[in-house]
């Protein structure tokens, strides 16, 4: 008889990222996990052995998703393994800083490739596959929290990034026709790492351009994927998970602030 033990596919989680923390805190929660990784094997298959030692019911598997033919025989390898499929979550992404002269139409394409085409391919396919099941499942897509307030250097990973809340909006639509159990949702990270070699001045500007004044964390946003995958009335939204950085301007706050008039006893 199959295992009723829910199981998540993670895109990207194959590498010591964001999405191996979200893979992790998954595990922490009881899901069955199939992992994804691209040219990172080794790696890979270090985190399955580590989760294997600890219980989890957890395999890897290899996929380009910016191809179809990968991406469905990917997720033809997960259903044979498991059964069954409750969740996906779409870290795998690739951003390159180059200067806007520099960008040239495969690199645009690489982007677009990769961070939209990747998305769509694998929640269209996974949410194909779960709207044949009663229970239906959830996806939670990435998006990024700086495609409303883009910053110089990454103009090809802005355009594709920028892509996903209406691709999300749709295929929540879309997958609620076929099975209305099936959610789609969107996540829009803050800076969630510091770039290798950080220093402490430039951490320091980052958690004071938060209205929290703290820095983020990929704990943080894993909590927020298991908000979004357990939540069963919310669907088609897009969760910033940045710390007030979407709202909040810290570089123009303190040129736009009027000045204080002396007080007058």
């Amino acid at each position: 008889m199959p295992s009723a033990t829910p199981v998540a596919v993670i895109t990207g989680s194959g590498r010591r990222r964001v999405g191996h923390v979200i893979a992790n805190h998954l595990a922490i929660c009881g899901y069955r996990l199939a992992l994804h990784y691209h040219g990172s094997a080794d790696e890979a298959r270090e985190t399955v052995q580590l989760w294997q030692s600890r219980g989890v019911d957890v395999e890897a598997f290899p996929a380009d998703v910016g191809r179809e033919a990968d991406v469905d025989r990917m997720f033809e390898q997960v259903m044979q393994r498991f059964g069954r499929l409750d969740a996906l979550v779409t870290t795998a992404s690739v951003w390159e800083p180059t200067p806007l002269e520099s960008i040239t139409a495969e690199q645009f394409l690489e982007s677009y490739q990769v961070n939209t085409l990747g998305t769509f391919l694998c929640a269209r396919r996974a949410g194909l596959l779960m709207a044949e099941q009663s229970e239906g499942g959830s996806i939670v897509t990435f998006g990024d929290w700086a495609i409303e307030r883009p910053y110089p250097g990454y103009a090809a990973y802005f355009a594709a990034k920028g892509a996903i809340p209406t691709l999300t909006r749709t295929l929540a639509v879309e997958l609620a026709q076929r099975n209305p159990r099936v959610r789609v949702n969107c996540i829009h990270p803050g800076p969630v790492m510091f770039p290798p070699g950080a220093s402490e001045q430039e951490q320091q500007a980052r958690i004071q351009a938060t209205l929290v004044k703290q820095a983020n964390c990929p704990e943080t946003v894993a909590h927020a994927v298991q908000f979004l995958l357990e939540n069963s009335f919310v669907t088609g939204v897009c969760l910033p998970v940045d710390g007030g950085r979407s709202v909040f301007a810290a570089e123009l706050e303190s040129r736009g602030r009027p000045k204080q008039k002396p007080a007058v006893n």
